[in-house]
């Protein structure tokens, strides 16, 4: 995997420059280069969340001063705003910077997963079991495959975005289609679906954190678990290959025939990726082993009456011990394997390798740990100044007015989330400005802090293919350079619109039909919160 991951990223550092006079073209002109242009003006997230702290410290200044406060309709008290500039509020803020930060509920949890997803991922083992399965299934269904896998990628992190593409390109190209139709076909899944999963990812994880921390203030406190989306995003991964398979079909092949080197096969290429190794064989069978046994043990702790991890008083699943140490146990459900995988192929020969593997997943994690330093401060400013209650109460009566309650007001969000996504591109941080201002104003309405969560997901994920901001469309321009050096930036977003559009309809329609039979989206969630 190792050698795989240094070529691909030698191709991100030579594409651009290769084709540096047709990006600077490209985004010269239109919308494209609007949209880039605004994009490369606006800070740093961290700095947003700066000016952001700043300006809910100077309004909290102004409307306590003023006097403004709201009416709880659940409770029926009056909530006032609180000054964070007086000596309360910078006593309380100075005590606290530390606490908020350290307890901050996304912070460990997401550590935690990544370490073991990344034993997995360095091991080699999540590249040869998306390699393989997407080799092993029959021609008929291989479009819709490429999709879901694409999109279950997301377990390995970006493992989906860097490692579908290229095996789509070979399998499409020994199918006797053109190779960027399968590398605009596997981004697409990989970017677009990225949020949707038939498993528990870093994604449930890290949205549920932040979920729980902002909800932490309604009815007593609600806790959004990692679980809380699963139903409504399993669904949605069928769903995402239906339609990217039709997608690939309809707009995508044709439009790539027109481009140059369809013919280029690179049949040492496709067979080196299709076959394994004799180690690989017996890692996958010890890796294999090993997860049943622990999937096995997890089961007998689980399903009987008794079982230690369910709740001791009611004995039921929701909630339980096992759902809120859902983190530890996928931690292990990735490391095992990983490890006897490793084992096998020599990717781990000592217990220090272990820490190796462990402490590359956290590399990545370093700009993440610094966003959440002020991500944390924001939160609290909001929360202790009671405007996310104020600005909840009356922007709810505001919706109530409007008759914006339903699925109207479900698709207005999404959109204004897809559209923010272009141009930024971090998903934690724009949930955490969404989630203290939407989570307790739709839990006014009745809407459970999941399903706001959920709704936020399908606009976060359409369009991170479409952005020429995201970090990996660099990548997808080196492998399409390959093939045909005239394909600028405005052609493959062109080549992505109809998956973003055409995926975002179903996705939209999808969500009205489980909101019309009213199904649980996740486990022990529902849409509503009674």
């Amino acid at each position: 995997m190792s050698k795989n991951n240094d070529t691909n990223q030698e191709e991100m550092k030579n594409s651009p420059a290769d084709s540096s006079e047709d990006i600077q073209t490209q985004s010269a002109k239109g919308f494209l280069g609007w949209v880039e242009r605004m994009g490369n003006k606006l800070p740093h997230p961290f700095w947003m969340f700066v000016w952001i702290c700043i300006f809910i410290v100077v309004i909290s200044g102004i409307t306590s001063y003023l006097g403004v406060s709201a009416i709880d309709p659940g409770k029926g008290e009056t909530v006032t705003a609180r000054n964070l500039i007086s000596g309360d509020g910078l006593r309380w803020f100075l005590e606290n910077v530390v606490t908020n930060f350290a307890h901050f509920a996304p912070f460990g949890l997401v550590l935690v997963m990544l370490m073991g997803v990344s034993i997995a991922e360095q091991s080699g083992l999540l590249a040869v079991a998306l390699r393989n399965i997407a080799f092993a299934v029959p021609k008929q269904i291989v479009m819709p495959v490429i999709f879901i896998i694409g999109a279950c990628g997301n377990i390995g992190s970006d493992a989906g975005i860097v490692i579908v593409p290229p095996i789509a390109a070979l399998i499409f190209s020994k199918m006797g289609l053109h190779p960027i139709a399968g590398l605009v076909a596997g981004y697409a899944g990989a970017t677009a679906g990225f949020t949707a999963n038939f498993f528990i990812a870093g994604t449930d994880v890290m949205l549920a954190g932040i979920s729980t921390q902002v909800a932490s203030g309604i009815n007593g406190g609600i806790e959004v678990s990692a679980t809380a989306n699963w139903y409504f995003m399993i669904a949605s991964t069928f769903m995402l290959g239906i339609g990217g398979a039709f997608i690939v079909r309809r707009f995508t092949i044709p439009r790539c025939n027109a481009f140059a080197g369809g013919g280029m096969i690179d049949e040492a290429e496709l067979e080196q990726n299709k076959g394994m190794t004799d180690d690989e064989r017996i890692g996958l069978r010890h890796a294999g082993i090993s997860l049943l046994l622990y999937v096995i043990l997890i089961a007998i702790l689980v399903v009987p009456a008794w079982g230690p991890l369910r709740d001791p008083e009611t004995g039921g699943i929701v909630p339980s011990p096992f759902l809120r140490g859902l983190v530890p146990i996928l931690f292990f459900f990735f490391a095992i394997p990983g490890y006897y995988y490793g084992k096998a192929t020599g990717t781990i020969v000592k217990s220090n390798d272990i820490l190796k593997h462990m402490e590359f997943g956290m590399k990545g994690l370093s700009g993440y740990i610094v966003l959440m330093l002020i991500v944390a401060q924001f939160i609290e400013l909001f929360s202790w100044s009671n405007l996310d209650k104020i600005v909840s109460i009356y922007g709810a009566e505001f919706l109530q007015s409007t008759g914006l309650t339903g699925p109207v007001l479900f698709t207005v969000f999404m959109i204004i989330v897809a559209i923010l996504n272009i141009f930024l591109g971090s998903g934690s941080a724009k949930w955490a400005i969404f989630a203290p201002i939407f989570v307790p104003m739709l839990a006014q309405l009745n809407y459970s802090p999941a399903f706001v969560q959920l709704m936020y997901r399908v606009g976060d994920s359409i369009t991170n293919c479409v952005t020429p901001l995201y970090v990996y469309f660099p990548l997808l321009l080196g492998w399409i350079h390959k093939y045909d050096k005239r394909v600028g930036i405005g052609t493959v977003v062109s080549l992505l619109l109809p998956y973003a559009a055409i995926l975002f309809i179903m996705w939209v329609l999808l969500l009205f039909l489980w909101y019309g039979l009213n199904l649980p989206i996740g486990v022990g969630e529902g849409i509503y919160l009674n």
